[in-house]
């Protein structure tokens, strides 16, 4: 047997012995859980169908997968009045529509939250449900009452299921630089946001960059999106081992993306299962909006190097030692895991320092460089980035922007 052959049997042993752990883990552990559907109920698919024979003007509304281009030049040619009109008879429609005007998704969003509150706080009172049924209905109606407070800018909300939603902080129609955050598994409508070390849920995460970036650069026409609105995987189960929600994602963030205002320069900031989504839309986001991708605490992208993501944005790539995700393995047989590891020399990505980032949550923390870091790459302020130990060359060949 040659020298080659027994490296490459070697690897491949350790490779069917990763994938065995995995699949003992995903046999003994629980970790199979798929995310249950709360109910037959679907919401925005009633909504849907009323708006697929619905009229404005004794015009018929376009279809709702036409297009951001379509979209927006349908609500340019309404008035005030009959925008209005739309958002208010169609909630849950206009309030998802990339394209409409974001103003117009705000007032649709807080018109769809506040009827589905009610329908909530109704439920949770209801002797057709059972104690769990109505302690969720509770939570599901404080949840939809915090998003309406203080004038926030829910940019995407759907009660279906497990519930999706995204929240803009900051002017998205004058910002120059968009920051989006993507987070990863177990996120829903109830875990949107947290009161407890809220850096760890996409509200937190959003508001903290947002923050960090106001205070750096005060001059700076900035907005950082909480874009939880996809369907994540729940817990490290079977569906956060493969890419189909990943997939799904992708079409929905590309959607986004094709609607945010050409003249901005928008960084991805992936977290967790959330880099997989990002790996997975790369190929297909416009180059000539995405700046940077950033993973952090990731299983990885689904390919082995950063070139074959095909995007012209940089990638970079952070994981504090601390973190658990270190310890999955960075590999992909039959289509269970998400292939090489982000940070390893080998894959190519600009890896970035995290002192400070305690565990997988811990990266939007205060006073952490990884935050730093990230506020650093949302501004386009290279020269400041703090590399990695050891990948001190993580910025070269960059220019402020």
């Amino acid at each position: 047997m040659t020298p080659f052959d027994e490296r490459f049997n070697a690897t491949s042993i350790r490779a069917l012995l990763a994938l065995a752990v995995i699949f003992v883990m995903l046999a003994t552990t629980g970790w199979t859980a798929i995310r249950p559907h709360k109910g037959a109920e679907d919401p925005r698919a009633t909504a849907l169908t009323s708006w697929l024979h619905g009229s404005v003007a004794g015009h018929k509304l376009p279809s709702a997968s036409a297009g951001a281009d379509s979209i927006a030049h349908f609500f340019a040619t309404l008035t005030a009045d009959q925008t209005r009109q739309l958002a208010n008879d169609y909630p849950l429609v206009v309030g998802n529509l990339d394209g409409a005007p974001v103003s117009v998704r705000y007032l649709a969003n807080r018109v769809a939250l506040a009827q589905t509150r009610v329908t909530e706080l109704a439920r949770s009172h209801s002797s057709l449900l059972t104690p769990a049924g109505r302690k969720d209905a509770d939570k599901r109606a404080h949840r939809y009452a915090s998003l309406l407070t203080g004038g926030r800018q829910i940019l995407a909300f759907d009660p279906t299921g497990a519930g999706r939603a995204a929240e803009v902080f900051g002017d998205l129609d004058s910002a120059d630089r968009v920051a989006l955050v993507v987070p990863g598994v177990d996120t829903d409508i109830s875990t949107f946001e947290r009161t407890a070390k809220a850096y760890a849920a996409p509200v937190g995460m959003a508001r903290a960059l947002y923050s960090a970036e106001r205070a750096q650069a005060p001059a700076a026409h900035t907005a950082v999106i909480a874009w939880a609105n996809y369907t994540t995987p729940s817990g490290v189960g079977l569906d956060a081992s493969t890419g189909e929600l990943a997939e799904n994602g992708a079409v929905r963030l590309n959607s986004l993306v094709e609607a945010l205002p050409t003249r901005a320069h928008l960084s991805l900031f992936c977290h967790s299962y959330g880099s997989v989504l990002c790996g997975v839309a790369a190929p297909d986001l416009p180059s000539d909006k995405v700046s940077d991708i950033t993973v952090f605490g990731s299983p990885g992208m689904r390919v082995s190097r950063a070139t074959q993501l095909h995007t012209s944005a940089n990638v970079w790539a952070a994981r504090d030692p601390s973190d658990w995700i270190g310890d999955v393995p960075h590999l992909e047989i039959a289509g269970l895991g998400h292939g090489a590891d982000p940070v390893s020399e080998a894959f190519g990505a600009r890896v970035v320092g995290t002192e400070g980032a305690l565990g997988h949550p811990g990266y939007f923390a205060p006073d952490t460089e990884s935050l730093a870091n990230f506020t650093d790459i949302a501004l386009g302020q290279y020269s400041a980035v703090r590399c990695a130990p050891a990948r001190e060359d993580c910025a070269s060949g960059l220019d402020q922007s």
